[in-house]
Parts: structure tokens; sequence; C-alpha cells
């Protein structure tokens, strides 16, 4: 049985790299205890995280308690807050004016789209967020989704989180070494060394080590050093469909030690792009990304600092970090015996915070298909090649869909409703959904990274009206106006009891959550 897969080598750290230790080391941990699997994570000292990932969806939550991590000691190690969806402010106008909501509200009723369809017959005048989701109000007034008395990962709404994306490397590294036995080495990596067939057997350190490995998974960031340039899969750009290419970070400290935390990421759009402010307990993270083909980088800062300005932030002395970067991904992210997860293997604009969740996703198929011999290696690939070009794809629609949809008028936003900037099966959708709602036909049965209901509270925040052309039926139209009335009594009683995000988080610091 010499080909069983018994060494797992991770080369590159940072979010990518210890999100994927921590999966796998708990998806194995009586492997590893037994000696039966070795997992090891290689980073260089040098290398600083690109520090803009601070966003994440739900599924953080399990993710973290799967791997055995107190929810408490994230807080209050990794300057977290609580995040309980996203709010676009002006996408729709030149203006600026108005926004909406796309909340994490898991609306399961909706997935059919009879929620929808209520909404349109009966030409509701409150926004489709407010009238169906408790979140919406929720993040309006900064609440928490959860008290001090609801234990770990336990809340009353669903929740993902913001995160200063440094700390919380350091922090996934020392419970990955600590608690989860993965052997982790500061090294810069010299050389890569293959085999006749082309796959990896070792990375060659500049301590002269020779790491060997059955499995390699490249967290280089950028430069895929082992999926790229060792392997040789090519980079597929989609900058004809994601236009913006640069992003200029900052962080920004709140002008009061109990200013008010934000319980959404702020997206705001600007004449060539849009601008991320992401909330946390000592500060925001505030970011431009844009086009640098329709406007430069000097107004861009300009833009940037007039945004942090109008909100409350003082721009003396902010140090502004300029990211270059091409939207796309890899051809394959699974070839021979490596498997890119991160950066590595593609990179998106950060609308949605797509990114950490395709690290999240990425790295459980791994676990769930980790190969026990190498002779099986590629049917794993395959279906890791299968799953992941799709869900890549449907990102890149669900992205290019909230710039379809605004009624901007600067050039950028224009060039972005051109047919030929817009994914083939996304203009099929937009057909169909001319009449008819989005519902959970349209999409996977399983493991679709956007569901149908993601779409609808896109659709009918902007100013985009499906048009069904049948009358609803009364079982239907009383089925939801019951579920209407329930949601607005838990919203009246979320409203009175919720703490705000701020004073949880105090809370937290001093007592902590209850295991329980």
């Amino acid at each position: 049985m010499s080909n069983i897969v018994q060494s797992i080598v991770i080369v590159g750290g940072g979010t990518a790299g210890w999100i994927t230790a921590g999966i796998l080391a708990s998806r194995f941990p009586t492997r590893i205890t037994n000696k039966e699997l070795k997992i090891t994570l290689c980073e260089s000292p040098n290398i600083p995280t690109i520090g803009v990932g601070e966003g994440t969806w739900p599924t953080m939550a399990s993710t973290l308690k799967n791997m055995g991590v107190s929810e408490s000691e994230f807080f209050t190690e990794c300057n977290a807050s609580f995040k309980q969806g996203s709010q676009f402010i002006g996408w729709n106008n030149n203006q600026g004016e108005g926004y909406y909501y796309h909340p994490f509200d898991d609306l399961q009723h909706s997935v059919d789209g009879v929620f929808a369809e209520y909404w349109l017959k009966e030409s509701i005048p409150e926004a489709f967020s407010k009238h169906f989701s408790v979140q919406h109000e929720i993040c309006q007034q900064h609440l928490a989704p959860k008290t001090i008395t609801d234990a770990e990962y336990k809340s009353s709404t669903n929740y993902g989180y913001h995160l200063d994306a440094g700390l919380f490397s350091k922090f996934l590294q020392k419970h990955c070494v600590e608690k989860l036995g993965v052997k982790h080495i500061l090294a810069e990596v010299d050389k890569v060394n293959q085999n006749e067939e082309e796959n990896i057997t070792a990375v060659v350190l500049d301590n002269g080590e020779h790491l060997e490995g059955d499995l390699f998974i490249d967290c280089t960031g950028f430069k895929s050093l082992l999926l790229g340039q060792t392997l040789g899969v090519k980079f597929k750009p989609v900058n004809d469909i994601l236009f913006a290419d640069t992003a200029l970070a900052t962080q920004v400290m709140y002008s009061d030690e109990n200013s008010p935390i934000a319980s959404c990421t702020k997206s705001t759009a600007q004449d060539a792009g849009w601008i991320w402010d992401i909330a946390l307990p000592t500060r925001r993270g505030v970011g431009y990304v844009f086009s640098s083909k329709y406007t430069s980088t000097e107004i861009a800062k300009g833009d940037l600092f007039a945004y942090i300005e109008s909100t409350g932030g003082k721009t003396d002395n902010l140090t502004v970090r300029e990211i270059n970067f091409t939207s796309g991904h890899r051809e394959k992210f699974w070839h021979k015996n490596c498997v890119a997860v991160g950066l590595s293997a593609g990179f998106l604009e950060p609308l949605e915070a797509s990114a950490l969740v395709l690290v999240e996703l990425s790295a459980m198929m791994i676990a769930e298909q980790l190969p026990v011999t190498k002779n099986v290696m590629d049917i794993s690939a395959q279906r890791f090649n299968d799953k992941f070009n799709y869900r890549w794809g449907r990102a890149i629609d669900f992205l290019k869909l909230h710039y379809t949809l605004s009624h901007r008028t600067s050039p950028f936003w224009q060039d972005n409703k051109n047919e030929s900037s817009i994914p083939e099966r996304l203009q099929e959708l937009m057909k169909l959904w001319e009449y008819k709602i989005p519902n959970g036909h349209d999409f996977e049965a399983t493991g679709e990274l956007f569901q149908a209901t993601s779409y609808q509270f896109v659709l009918y925040g902007s100013q985009f009206r499906t048009k069904p052309p049948f009358a609803l039926e009364p079982f239907i139209k009383n089925y939801v106006a019951d579920q209407v009335n329930h949601n607005k009594h838990k919203e009246h009683q979320l409203l009175s009891t919720l703490p705000t995000n701020r004073d949880l988080l105090n809370k937290i610091y001093k007592y902590g959550l209850s295991k329980i």
C-alpha cells in the first residue's frame, strides 16, 4: 500500500493556507494522532497577508466550530465583529441615492419564488428586503444577531463576520499547530521537484530541506508557484466581464470609541467602481475597487478620501495601499497531485465576499474527496475541477448581475451593460426572469454558491421588476400574508431585545460567550 496518501503539504499560509490546514486537520484527527496522515504547512517568513479579505459568509461560523475554535477567543483575538449581509448604496442612480440589502436571512420559503411574486403582484411599497427579512431593520440599527446569553455559534439571525485578516491568519496558525497537529515550517521555497509523470515529489527549501508529500496544496497567492508556475496551468482572465483591476485600501479610525459598528458590509457606488466599508471594533477597513481604464489612481484616491470624510472619518496621515489584480481563475484547479486554493486558484473583485467562502468550500471538498491512494488522484481531480469550474462561473455571473442592473450613466457603468460583456448564461436567465421569478430550479439542487433568494434580493432591491402574467392563487396570497405577519412580529421582538454590535462585543470581551 505504498501508494496510500499519507502526507499533505500546504505551501503558503495566510487565510487560505490556514483555513485549509484547519479544515483538513479537523476532518482527520484520528489519522493524524495515529500518524497515518501528516499535514505540513510551509510559508515564507517574508510575505505579508494581502489583508483585504475581511468579510465572510455565514459558513465561516460552522467552519470555525468544526475546527474546535472558541468563538469568544476568535472575537477577542481577531478584532472581529458580526456581519448580517451587504448594503448597496447608490447603485441605482447617478445621485448616489437609495440603497438595498442582500441580507443573510435564510428564506427557504422564497426559493420557490412565492414571496417575490406576492410582493410584485400586490405592488408592495415597502422595500423587498424590509418586507421579508428582519435583518433589513436590524442592520439599519447596527444591532447584533444574538445576546450575551446565547451560546457560542447560537443566534436569533444568520450571521458571518468582519475580521482583521492578518490577526485571523495568526489566530488560525496557533490553533492548527497547538490543537490540530499541523506541522509549521517557516522557509522560502527554492525549487520544486517533479517525477517523470510531472507529479510534484518535493519542495526544496532555502534551509536545504526536501519537503516531500503525496498531495500538494498551492496557497502561494497570485504567483501560484505550484499550479501555475511549476505545472503550467494557465490563468483564465474574465476582465472582459468584470472590469475592476485596482483596489486602494486603507484603515480608518472611529471618531469616537463608542461609534456604532455597522452590521453589514457597505458597498457604495462610484463613477468607476465602488467603495467597500467594513466595520471592525477598533477601526473600519475602507477601499475603492475600480477600473484603471475609466479613472486614474489619483482621481480614485480623491474619491476615496471624499467618501471617508463624508462618513465621519479623517484622512490626515492615512496610509493607502494599491493592489493591482486581474479577475479570473485557473483553467484547472487540481492538476496531477496539486490543487490550488485561494488567490493561487483565482481572484474576483471583493464584491459579495466570495473569496473566503471559495477557500472554505475548496478545503471542504478536498477533505471529502481526499484520495486514499495516488492512483485515483485523477478521479478526485476531475470531480473537483468540474465542481469549481461551475462555482467560479456562477460567482462571476452573480457579481456581474449587480452591474447590469444599475441605471448609472458614467462610461464604466454603461459599458457594463453591453451585451458582449455579459455571460451567456446570465443573459438567458435575465430573459427568463422578465416573466418568471428566480427559483431553485434555475440553479443546482445542491452546492450552489448563490441561491435563488440571493438573486431575488439583488434583482428586486434594484429597479428590476419581473412581470408574472398570471393572477396569484388565493391560497398562496394567504400563506405569504401569514408569513409576513409572522416576520413583522419577530422583527418587533428582536428590535426590542437585541443589543447593538458594540454593546455585545464589549460584553464578549469582558465575559465571553457560553459554551453551552
